[in-house]
């Protein structure tokens, strides 16, 4: 599924549809350059699963974060800073890759072998003369 948005409000709506769909063992690969709303896209999952914290900052510098939801648990991971594959594998990433976990990891792209099968993809990417004006696709794998 392809969306077009024009704002962070627009974003924000598609992310709660989207988390919607998601249940207990789903893990979401988030995709896209620097800035291109991978973690707001994130916390407006969040939100909508029922996370509660105050704050929901990027998981860049803890690389995993976790929370309770409504009926499940949410994994929140940045792989940016991992410089090699292993160090995703010496995490215990896989333990989180079950019910009661949802997981949406960031930078999958750093350890994409570690993937579980039927991961689902959501790649953003801003267009060029707005900042706020993203494309989202929304890909579900087999």
């Amino acid at each position: 599924m392809n969306y077009q948005t024009e704002n962070e409000a627009e974003t924000v709506a598609i992310a709660t549809r989207f988390a919607a769909s998601l249940k207990p063992g789903d893990v979401v690969a988030l995709s896209g350059e620097l800035g291109a709303g991978k973690s707001l896209f994130c916390r407006a999952v969040m939100r909508a699963l029922g996370v509660t914290d105050a704050a929901l900052p990027s998981p860049s510098f803890a690389i995993i974060q976790e929370y309770d939801a409504h009926d499940c648990q949410v994994a929140h991971m940045d792989w940016y800073r991992l410089d090699d594959a292993t160090e995703i594998d010496l995490l215990g990433v896989r333990d989180f890759f079950q019910p009661p976990w949802i997981c949406l990891i960031e930078w999958p792209e750093r350890g994409a072998k570690f993937l579980p099968d039927g991961v689902i993809q959501v790649h953003l990417r801003c267009d060029s003369d707005q900042m706020e004006s993203r494309t989202i696709q929304i890909r579900w794998l087999e």
